[in-house]
């Protein structure tokens, strides 16, 4: 799950992680009061969606009158903003954040993430604040210090150091910047974030580090225990379907390409697309609908996955362990009594029945339900499917 910069910054400020000062606003008038509220000169008006890349999209800009923020509010609310982020389609922009002007000296980048391969969080640190940061990864991987934290022992001075040093910091701001990094750290820790990124991170003439920009993504599996962070859920801001997915258990992410994927087991689900991938296809979502498929959730999965207009066949790859195949095969009979599936369905049921589940598929008579030998066969099925 992911959350505005306004929101993350909300969390930041309770750690003491220092921020400019801004408010929310959903209406130009609401912009100009939150811009005479926080006094001064100059003011930035940020378009609040789920995405990256906002300044280069036209989302961000500055504002040296009362005026201006209005200007500049009347044309970001209500636009479609397209980064490089959200795809072509752009996101409606339904709220912008007025945020104080800071005294810029310089810009770095600062951020945390899962490293899955360590099993610990990975503090990094940049001296190219404001460069998205898979650039800077890819043309000048030197300029991005990595320090994976171990949990037991949690962050310390040599962490900080580390990271400081190779930001090249001077002497006396070292402390200043450990006392940041550190604070972000417990943000992370404490609320089961899975991604916090900071960029730019500044510093001010005056010395002090400043989060300029905030970006949090959350594990969804941990928000049971995180009701605050839960409570701050935009589903406006979210794909319709992903979210009709979770309200049945169904796990679905929405893709680009045109074979509908349907599997059991995110492992399995994760194989499946890589298969399609190798074979000359795109999959157009990854959808796991668990252990215990049955006709039901079958049926809806056929549902949420010709939402999509761009599916032109669907690949079924279905391991029957806990569940047995035979099930399985007369729950996709069932499946298509429910649902209205208009594109070639290719089914690879392997597991216990495999054998009689296949014969029922063969002997049902219907046209596009096509049965699969095996994984390899049933995406290269899958994928000429699709192209005709």
């Amino acid at each position: 799950m992911n959350i505005h910069e306004y929101q993350a910054k909300e969390i930041f400020k309770k750690y003491g992680v220092p921020t400019p000062r801004g408010h929310i606003a959903y209406t130009p008038d609401e912009a100009v009061k939150a811009a005479q509220e926080l006094g001064g000169n100059i003011w930035v008006v940020k378009a609040q969606i789920h995405a990256g890349g906002r300044g280069l999209g036209g989302g961000v800009k500055l504002a040296k009158s009362t005026e201006e923020v209005k200007d500049w509010a009347s044309k970001i609310l209500g636009m479609t903003l397209v980064t490089h982020q959200t795809g072509p389609e752009g996101k409606l922009v339904q709220k912008v954040y007025i945020e104080e002007g800071a005294d810029i000296k310089a810009e770095y980048y600062l951020g945390m993430v899962l490293d899955r391969a360590l099993e610990m969080p990975v503090m990094m640190a940049s001296t190219e604040g404001g460069m998205e940061i898979e650039e800077v990864a890819h043309n000048s991987p030197e300029k991005i210090v990595k320090v994976a934290i171990d949990p037991t022992i949690g962050f310390q001075g040599f962490h900080g150091r580390e990271l400081a040093f190779g930001l090249g910091l001077p002497k006396e701001e070292i402390n200043t910047f450990i006392k940041f990094a550190s604070a972000l750290y417990r943000v992370y820790m404490d609320n089961d974030a899975e991604m916090i990124e900071i960029n730019p991170l500044i510093k001010t003439g005056d010395g002090r580090f400043l989060a300029l920009d905030a970006k949090m993504g959350f594990d969804n599996n941990a928000l049971y225990r995180q009701n605050a962070i839960s409570e701050m859920r935009d589903l406006s801001e979210e794909e319709p379907t992903e979210i009709e997915a979770g309200q049945y258990g169904l796990s679905y992410i929405k893709l680009d390409g045109n074979v509908g994927c349907m599997v059991n087991g995110a492992g399995l689900a994760m194989g499946t697309m890589d298969t399609i991938n190798y074979v000359g296809g795109k999959p157009a979502n990854f959808l796991d609908v668990g252990g215990g498929a049955n006709p039901e959730t079958v049926a809806k999965g056929f549902e949420i996955i010709l939402k999509d207009k761009n599916v032109k066949s669907i690949f079924v790859n279905i391991f029957g362990g806990i569940v047995r195949c035979d099930r399985v095969a007369n729950g996709i009979l069932e499946a298509t009594k429910l649902v209205d599936v208009n594109v070639p369905v290719i089914v690879r049921l392997d597991g216990t029945n495999a054998k009689e589940a296949a014969d029922i598929l063969n002997n049902a008579g219907i046209a596009n339900i096509v049965a699969a030998t095996d994984l390899a066969d049933g995406a290269k099925k899958a994928v000429e499917a699709a192209a005709k």
